[in-house]
């Protein structure tokens, strides 16, 4: 072993690093640690930097954060964890292009429109179709075979109602009109007991309507039915054999045994499909001069028989 020159200085050891927590420079005097070795002989300024300014280790640098639209144009931080970044999302600025809208968007909204548009027209469609069906809507009225008299009064039988009234009316009255909606004929005679009546004794309506545009059932059942709402003396009896339904209604205001005064009156209508039909009878008991004018029960049954006939003719003639 040689000895060194008195003018050359020792030769420091390598330090060992303090803790990373750690500024204090190291101690001069702790002993070097022998598993690190000189990187290059010391020289004069070397040795004074060595002890005077003692380098610590610095502390990693953080990773440079991901690109993307949130990175953060901040310095790095040498002392610290690096700061935490938002995760990048899939689509930053909205949906790309060429995708279908999500569900319950505007695509689903405008199907639902359309798919109720498309109910609404076969909804209709259906309904249309049902009245189609079932109501006729006035293009074929049942008129059950009847036909529109220009003069009612040729038509009309009346001979059961002559044996009572033996002469003949020779200018009965009648008139009519014909519409798209409704024909109409009406028939006026005069009845006589003899020739030598300056006077009718009694008088006898008969009326046709044809409906062609509508039903006239419930107006009739309501209009007959109910007859006697709209005059005390009148009495109302459904009978049967007339078309779809009949109703005799009769009045009687007479007193005492002569029948000296009041009147009486029968009136049977009937409704056969859409042809609507009455047949009327009525009297003063005033211009019966010389006897008393006959039963309701008896003209009754007589406006019933001398309809049914005149029913039969207004379908052939």
């Amino acid at each position: 072993m040689q000895d060194r020159p008195e003018d050359v200085p020792a030769q420091p050891e390598p330090q060992a690093p303090p803790p990373a927590d750690s500024a204090t420079p190291p101690d001069p005097a702790t002993p070097p640690s022998s598993a690190t070795a000189p990187a290059s002989p010391p020289t004069p300024e070397n040795q004074s930097q060595a002890h005077h300014q003692p380098s610590p280790s610095a502390p990693p640098r953080p990773e440079p954060a991901p690109p993307g639209p949130y990175a953060s144009p901040q310095p790095a931080n040498n002392y610290g964890p690096p700061p935490a970044y938002p995760p990048a999302q899939q689509y930053a600025y909205g949906q790309p292009s060429g995708f279908p809208p999500p569900p319950g968007r505007k695509g689903t909204a405008g199907r639902a429109v359309l798919w109720a548009a498309v109910g609404a027209v076969v909804a209709s469609a259906l309904w249309a179709g049902g009245i189609f069906l079932f109501d006729p809507l006035g293009d074929d009225p049942e008129l059950a075979g009847y036909r529109a008299k220009s003069n009612l009064c040729s038509s009309v039988d009346y001979s059961t109602l002559r044996d009572e009234y033996a002469e003949k009316d020779d200018s009965p009255t009648h008139n009519s009109l014909k519409h798209k909606a409704i024909d109409q004929s009406y028939c006026s005679i005069s009845l006589k007991t003899t020739s030598s009546s300056s006077y009718a004794d009694a008088y006898l309506s008969v009326q046709m309507d044809l409906h062609k545009k509508t039903d006239p059932a419930a107006e009739f059942t309501a209009l007959w039915s109910e007859y006697h709402q709209r005059y005390e003396d009148y009495e109302v009896e459904e009978v049967s054999g007339f078309g779809d339904e009949a109703y005799l209604v009769t009045e009687d205001t007479t007193s005492g045994s002569a029948a000296t005064s009041g009147s009486r009156s029968v009136i049977l209508a009937v409704r056969d499909g859409w042809m609507t039909y009455q047949m009327s009878w009525s009297v003063y008991t005033s211009s019966y001069e010389t006897t008393t004018p006959p039963e309701v029960g008896e003209v009754s049954r007589w406006v019933k028989s001398d309809t049914r006939s005149t029913l039969e003719n207004l379908r052939t003639d």
